[in-house]
């Protein structure tokens, strides 16, 4: 029977996968993600994803028979700045600032790793995504909402930040943090489809 570890402890994560009806643990990397050195953020998430996967997986090796491990990693992206999540406040209130009124992109690098073999599989997907101009005084509530803290590029499009999310142009989920579609074609590189488990 096929075992799957998600490499990260995002709720939003968690959540998508139980929408796929797939049976999986949680098994946090824990890794530094400082983005110092990195001006590219599809090679940054990718790398991220990469070590979080490769560390959970070696960390349940030799008793890993038919274990897949995700790792995922999002970032947002503008004027080639990369943001991950906002340390404060004030951080939280210069990332959304920067967003506004404007365009931007979310990346999310997905690894799967086989702990069996330690066969690696890593990929992006990009989405483009348009922020309004915000109302008068959602800023400030916003931030004071807790929301932005534990996101990349300080918003959540399946919360409060859908008030204001103008457009979005590639793939939903991907925003939210893991771009199902993706997964589901890079597990069937490993033999894993997800439909035929329906």
């Amino acid at each position: 029977m096929l075992k799957i570890i998600l490499a990260s402890n995002s709720p939003r994560r968690v959540e998508l996968l139980k929408l796929l009806r797939l049976d999986f643990e949680v098994m946090p990397a824990n890794i530094d993600e400082a983005s110092n050195g990195f001006d590219d953020a599809g090679k940054y998430a990718m790398e991220m994803s990469r070590k979080k996967a490769l560390r959970t997986a070696e960390r349940i090796r030799p008793d890993a028979d038919d274990t897949i491990v995700i790792g995922a990693d999002t970032v947002v992206s503008i004027d080639g700045h990369i943001l991950g999540k906002p340390a404060d406040r004030k951080e939280a209130e210069n990332m959304l600032r920067m967003l506004e009124n404007r365009w931007h992109e979310v990346t999310t690098g997905v690894t799967l790793v086989s702990a069996k073999s330690m066969e690696t599989i890593t990929e992006k997907e990009v989405t483009r995504v348009k922020m309004s101009q915000y109302p008068r005084g959602f800023l400030e509530r916003y931030i004071s909402s807790g929301e932005p803290f534990d996101k990349a590029g300080a918003y959540g499009v399946q919360g409060l930040a859908s008030l204001i999310v103008e457009r979005i142009e590639g793939c939903y989920f991907n925003v939210v943090g893991l771009p199902v579609f993706r997964l589901s074609r890079m597990l069937e590189k490993l033999g894993c489809g997800i439909l035929s488990w329906l």
